[in-house]
C-alpha cells in the first residue's frame, strides 16, 4: 500500500442539510445535531453546503451562527457560498459577525461564477442590474479585500452623535487567513493561490485534456501551491464522498452500495456542457477505504480532508457514518481526534 506523503492532520465532514419543504425545522435541527455530534467525536471541522431554491441549506451563515452557540471547539465552514448570489459588503459583515460569535472558528468557502440557472432567477435577484453584474473572480476579490479590512467607505469619524468606521464592522482578526476558494479547474487553483486563499477541492473537477480525475486534482493542488506565497505549506482540503460500513446494518450497507452504484456511471466520462468529471464514491470497510485513499495521488499531497456525507440519507445513517469515520477510518489514516 502506498503511504501518504503527509500525515492526516485535520479531519472534517460536509453535509447538505436536507429538510422537508412542508416542515423545515426538523431538518435544520438534524443538521445542528450532526455538527454537535461531530464535535463530540473529535472532528476538527464541520462544513455545510449552500443550496438556493432547493430543500437544502439556503443560508449557511445563519445555520453556522446557530451551530456556533451549540458547540465550543469544532471549526465551522461553508463549502461553498457562490458569491454571485451575494453582495460582497453585506456578506463580509455577516461572516465577520459569525466569526466573532464563534470565537474565531469560521472557515468561509466561496466560489465565483453566475448563479445556477441565472436566466430563471435574474429578475428576482437583480431586477434592475441583472445584465451588469460582475460574476468573475473580481467579485470574490472584493469580498476578500473587505474581510481583510480594506476601506468600504470614504468616511470615518463622528457625525452628530454617531461614530462611523471606514471598514467592515466587526473586524474579525484572523478571518482573512481562513477564507477558502472552492475550485475545480487549473485556472481557479492558480487564482486562489495568487490571492492567498486556502483551497477546497471536491469530488468534482472540470475535464482538461485527456487526464483522469485523480491526475487533474493532483495537478490543481500543485498549481495552487506553486502560485501561493506559502508554497507547499498552503492549505488544501480534499472533499470526497466517503461512506464506511464497519458498524452499518445489512440494510444500511445495501442502501449505501446502491447509492454509489447509481452514481457510478457519471464517473466514466465528462458530464454536461461544463465537462465535469466526478470521483467515484468510496463505500466499504474502513480498511478498504483507507487503502484506496493511500493510493490516491491527490490525497497523498494533502493533510486535511472534509469527507462529504451523501445527500439523501437519514439522521441515523449519518450518526453511523460519522462514528465509523472518527473511530476507524480516521485512525487508519493516521489521524487522532481533537480534544
Amino acid at each position: 500500500m502506498p503511504l501518504p506523503d503527509r500525515p492526516l492532520r485535520k479531519l472534517g465532514f460536509l453535509t447538505i442539510g436536507l429538510f422537508d419543504g412542508d416542515d423545515p425545522r426538523p431538518g435544520h435541527e438534524s443538521t445542528l445535531d450532526v455538527i454537535r455530534f461531530g464535535e463530540d467525536l473529535g472532528f476538527d471541522s464541520a462544513w455545510v453546503r449552500h443550496r438556493h431554491l432547493q430543500h437544502g441549506i439556503s443560508s449557511p451563515v445563519a445555520v453556522l451562527a446557530a451551530a456556533s452557540q451549540r458547540t465550543s471547539r469544532i471549526e465551522l465552514g461553508t463549502a461553498v457560498i457562490p458569491v454571485g448570489w451575494e453582495n460582497p459588503l453585506r456578506l463580509a459583515e455577516d461572516l465577520a459577525t459569525v466569526d466573532v460569535l464563534s470565537g474565531g472558528r469560521l472557515n468561509p468557502g466561496v466560489s465565483a461564477g453566475p448563479p445556477v440557472h441565472y436566466e430563471r432567477v435574474r429578475d428576482a435577484l437583480y431586477p434592475d442590474s441583472g445584465d451588469h453584474q460582475d460574476f468573475s473572480h473580481d467579485r470574490v476579490k472584493r469580498l476578500l479585500d473587505l474581510v481583510r479590512g480594506e476601506p468600504a467607505s470614504a468616511f470615518s469619524g463622528t457625525e452628530g452623535i454617531e461614530v462611523f468606521s471606514d471598514r467592515v464592522q466587526p473586524h474579525a482578526r484572523g478571518l482573512a487567513e481562513r477564507m477558502w476558494y472552492g475550485g475545480g479547474s487549473t485556472r481557479s487553483a492558480r487564482w486562489a493561490g495568487e490571492n492567498r486563499m486556502n483551497y477546497l477541492t471536491s469530488s468534482v473537477v472540470k475535464a482538461e485534456g485527456d487526464a483522469g480525475f485523480e491526475q487533474l486534482q493532483l495537478s490543481q493542488v500543485r498549481t495552487f501551491r506553486a502560485h501561493h506565497p506559502d508554497g507547499d505549506r498552503a492549505r488544501v482540503s480534499q472533499g470526497l464522498v466517503v461512506v464506511p460500513t464497519d458498524t452499518a446494518s445489512a440494510e444500511q450497507k445495501a442502501k449505501y452500495h446502491d447509492y454509489a452504484a447509481k452514481r457510478l456511471p457519471r464517473t466514466a466520462s465528462p458530464q454536461g456542457p461544463a465537462r465535469l468529471l466526478f470521483a467515484p464514491d468510496l463505500v466499504g470497510h474502513s480498511s478498504e477505504i483507507a487503502e484506496r485513499l493511500h493510493a490516491n495521488a491527490a490525497f497523498r499531497e494533502v493533510d486535511e480532508v472534509a469527507f462529504a456525507l451523501p445527500f439523501t440519507f437519514e439522521h441515523a445513517d449519518y450518526v453511523q457514518i460519522l462514528t465509523d469515520i472518527a473511530t476507524a477510518l480516521g485512525p487508519a489514516l493516521g489521524w487522532r481526534p481533537a480534544t
